[in-house]
């Protein structure tokens, strides 16, 4: 294991993670005996963990333990508590919740929740999980997973949300929101510098400034830069991979020229300028004896492909990976109150961005498969809704929605030492218009009633480029050169209802059921690399149904609070994105069918645990049980009677059996500082990332442990980090080749960052 090179932490690194692990554990011992000098003063992290949060899950504000719906939400005290810098920090510690990076573009939300996800990076797939920003829906979900700085909040809602969310968000949704100005002047100023276990350094630097300018105006600036010089190490070029140059600017105002109403306008930009994805190659299941050796009809190609193991890689891509994103997103806010109880939101959003790709596909230390992405994709929304509470027992929210998306890929397969070229991609846009309403009607202060219905039109207009019939012929799509050879236009429209039922037993107890349906979209495959296009083409296919059953209950009670909920989902039609052998020179076509039907079943708890006043406990545990009841495609490309045996027996993608996670987190005063200590544990199975069952997701044990010190003025933050510390070895997705003939039967497995430290600097001017 590499030792660090430069940095705080010189030949120190490898006793950094027994240090720190060390030190915390005999904080926790001392937690007890040192109670009554801590009652002095305030326990910053450890109530912050304890409050609970405003959440906007029905599209209002209330308290997470009102909200008749499984979700895990974290405040901005939490977040900061927590130290969360990216989206992944929280991966691992919410029950059946995967927020993993994956894909050959780097940045790609591909999440997957209750054992739904994708496992492509296709941007014409619609996701199973949406992500909202602002309460602007995200139609692409790449450019998503880079730093997050100063949020509001973060809200993870887990099971169908179609009624209020609409399509695409069978498996739930992240909402993301951002921080408005305060009444206040308040700046903050901020800077970190990490070591990688491979020796990397990394470097962030953030500025804030907000507050009001007059009685009516306020407004706020964020400003943001990553400088990482990679944390992993091609062993074939011996250059670091994963690079990234960051730039984000966030401003924000918000206008009140009458105590009614509320304007909210917010502008992001977003420069990235780094490497692609550093991925290894793995010989596929059961491995791979020697050349057109078979594994059920899986062979591997001419040569054995290269097995990676730990964290060594090395591809053989002429220059690093190279990946540059221009992203601008603009979303304007209206709330106006009208009345005594009623509230009239119009939430219009624009985003638009564009991509440059460069990636080793084939993950191996030869010139097999290199790929080149250019991609635009422009969109805009507006939402208008109603809420409004009638006498005080009747809540309702009804609104309209509109959505258009416009999409353009190119992409450029360089095969065989750019022997053998490929060109393609497509036009592609969505329209979508839905119209729902949502009430809660109490019958009395125990029980409540809940019925919610969407009624949603969608059109998809598909031109495209298949990557097959332009070999050696260069071409550009986005450039207007590249032929199309197939054109094509559907359209869809669901009905998504849901119905639920709240017992309060008291304050502190609550307990519901509901039944929801939610449907994903149906559409194109932009990146046809089939010839045959009958059997094997861009489509279309069509849309997929689940309907969910939970049950579930919230607690609280001095000190903490504990959730559970026990759920069922059949799904319908469910979409499937599988590699089929065929006559094209690359051997073999990525195709998106729908293949059947399947069931899953599973148990969810999670709880904050106070301890003692000094000593916060955060813990929870998912389980999920998944099969196919009914095969109509042959998924893994056997051949023969539909559904066959093999069909029948194969496990769903993405959905791990078991998941938990263990936290602790602890205040001490020391003099005019604060500290803050805390170390996570989380834990998730093995589980196959694609649907023939090749691939395969290994088991992963994560810990993270910190040190944060606060001066008692509120000015200083110094926090001492470690993240990985056990330099767990652990890849977001793995696209097996073993179908395509000179592939070599390896795999793309795109690795996770390895072990990191850090130390992080924060002032706060108020």
């Amino acid at each position: 294991m590499e030792v660090f090179k430069t940095g705080v932490f010189d030949e120190a690194r490898p006793t950094v993670a027994v240090v720190l692990t060390a030190l915390l554990f005999s904080l926790v011992v001392y937690a007890v005996p040192t109670q009554a000098q801590e009652d002095q003063r305030p326990q910053r992290a450890t109530s912050a963990l304890i409050e609970e949060v405003v959440v906007t899950a029905r599209k209002r504000d209330e308290q997470q333990q009102d909200v008749p719906i499984a979700i895990t939400a974290f405040n901005s005290d939490q977040l900061e508590a927590l130290k969360v810098r990216e989206l992944e920090d929280i991966s691992f510690t919410m029950p059946n919740v995967s927020l993993d990076d994956v894909g050959t573009t780097r940045g790609v939300a591909n999440f997957s929740m209750r054992g739904l996800g994708i496992n492509a990076s296709i941007l014409s797939v619609d996701p199973t999980v949406g992500v909202f920003v602002d309460g602007v829906y995200m139609g692409v979900n790449t450019g998503i997973l880079f730093d997050i700085p100063d949020l509001e909040s973060i809200e993870v809602l887990r099971g169908p949300q179609g009624v209020l969310f609409g399509r695409n968000v069978v498996g739930g949704a992240v909402l993301i929101n951002t921080k408005k100005p305060g009444d206040e002047f308040q700046a903050r100023f901020r800077t970190a510098y990490e070591n990688s276990d491979e020796g990397g350094t990394n470097m962030y630097y953030s500025a804030r400034v907000s507050g009001p300018i007059t009685d009516q105006l306020a407004a706020g600036l964020t400003v943001y830069f990553n400088d990482d010089d990679g944390s992993h190490t091609n062993s074939f070029t011996g250059n670091k991979v994963n690079t990234l140059e960051q730039l984000m600017i966030r401003p924000v105002v918000v206008w009140n020229p009458t105590e009614d109403l509320e304007f909210v306008a917010r502008y992001e930009y977003l420069d990235t300028d780094g490497d692609g994805t550093a991925a290894q190659s793995h010989l596929p299941s059961g491995g791979c004896a020697s050349p057109g050796w078979t594994i059920t009809n899986k062979v591997c190609g001419p040569g054995v492909p290269v097995d990676h193991d730990d964290d060594d890689f090395s591809l053989s891509i002429d220059e690093e990976g190279k990946q540059t994103l221009e992203k601008h997103r603009f979303s304007l806010e209206a709330n106006w109150t009208v009345g005594e109880n009623g509230t009239i939101t119009n939430i219009f959003g624009w985003r638009d961005q564009e991509i440059f790709n460069r990636a080793d596909i084939d993950a191996q230390p030869v010139w097999l498969f290199h790929a080149e992405e250019w991609s635009e994709a422009e969109q805009i929304s507006n939402e208008l809704r109603y809420n409004v509470l009638i006498d005080n027992r009747i809540n309702l929210t009804t609104g309209i929605f509109y959505f258009d998306n416009e999409i353009l890929l190119h992409e450029r397969r360089r095969l065989l030492g750019n022997a053998l070229t490929q060109d393609g991609g497509g036009d592609y846009e969505v329209e979508s218009l839905g119209v729902f309403a949502s009430v809660d009607y109490d019958f009395n202060e125990q029980w409540s009633f809940s019925a919610g219905l969407r009624y949603t039109e969608e059109e998809k207009e598909a031109d495209v480029a298949s990557l097959s019939l332009n070999q050696n012929s260069p071409c550009r799509v986005d450039v207007g050169t590249c032929d199309f050879d197939f054109t094509s236009e559907d359209e869809w429209d669901s009905i998504s209802p849901k119905v639920g039922l709240t017992y309060r037993m008291n304050d502190r107890v609550m307990m519901y059921g509901h039944w929801s349906v939610g449907h994903r979209s149906g559409g194109y495959n932009l990146r046809n690399t089939a010839a045959d296009t009958v059997n094997n083409g861009p489509g279309p296919y069509d849309e997929e149904r689940f309907d969910s059953f939970e049950v579930g209950f919230k607690t609280e009670f001095d000190g903490g609070r504990v959730n559970g909920a026990v759920f069922f989902t059949e799904g319908e039609d469910v979409q499937r994105v599988v590699l089929r052998n065929d006559p094209n020179p690359t051997g073999g076509a990525q195709v998106i069918k729908n293949a059947g039907d399947t069931e899953t079943w599973g148990l969810e708890l999670d709880g904050v645990f106070s301890l003692t006043e000094s000593l916060v406990l955060t813990a929870n545990v998912g389980y999920i049980d998944t099969e196919y009841t009914d095969v109509s495609f042959d998924i893994n490309g056997v051949g023969g009677e539909i559904p066959n045996s093999v069909d029948e027996g194969l496990e769903i993608a993405r959905a791990p059996e078991w998941s938990y996670s263990f936290g602790l987190v602890h205040d001490l005063q020391l003099g005019d500082w604060s500290m803050v200590s805390r170390i996570t544990y989380s834990h998730r199975d093995e589980a196959f990332f694609d649907d023939d069952n090749e691939g395969i997701l290994p088991e992963q044990d994560i810990i993270n442990v910190g040190i944060d010190f606060y001066s008692n003025d509120g000015k200083w933050e110094i926090g001492i980090y470690g993240k990985n510390v056990t330099n767990e070895v652990y890849w977001g997705g793995e696209t097996t080749w073993s179908t395509l003939s000179f592939f070599g039967g390896g795999t793309f497995a795109p690795l996770a960052k390895p072990a990191r430290y850090g130390v992080e600097l924060t002032y706060n001017l108020f």
